[in-house]
């Protein structure tokens, strides 16, 4: 993995952490970060690496004014959860297979604004362990392939 997919990969890890200890879609974490704030995330991914996920995440929360939400796919799921970095590793292959670097924060909050990311919090489903080609087309596509 290069240092770019390395932070990508960290920040979208970062988003779904966020968006389950404040049980928010995570669109919402990316709106209340916005393009920019992925940016800068992005950029300080390679120093955040070395800090808990629980204090960059606190930060961010207080920052970016993020408040509790009602969206919880964890505490009523009959299945085992799998952890917030395969779903974050699942982002990171959607994301550098759908744009390059220097578009890595558009395309973060594209695609966790769009359907395909409540689709894959819904952990009571089994879209999370599908091939990742699917998940990409399927949101390529606006809706989930047959």
């Amino acid at each position: 993995m290069t240092d770019e997919e390395n932070d990508i990969f960290y920040v979208c890890t970062l988003i779904e952490y966020i968006a389950r200890v404040t049980t928010n879609h995570r669109g919402d974490i990316v709106k209340a970060l916005g393009v920019e704030g992925i940016k800068k995330q992005l950029h300080d991914a390679s120093v955040n690496h070395c800090l808990s996920f629980e204090q960059v995440s606190d930060e961010l929360q207080e920052q970016y004014h993020i408040q509790k939400g009602s969206f919880d796919t964890i505490t009523n799921c009959k299945y085992t959860v799998p952890s917030y970095t395969s779903i974050g590793k699942l982002y990171c292959i959607i994301v550098t297979e759908c744009a390059d670097f220097a578009h890595a924060a558009e395309e973060i909050y594209k695609i966790f604004s769009s359907f395909i990311s409540d689709a894959i919090s819904n952990f009571s489903s089994d879209l999370y362990y599908q091939n990742p080609d699917y998940i990409k087309w399927s949101y390529l596509e606006g809706r989930l392939l047959d």
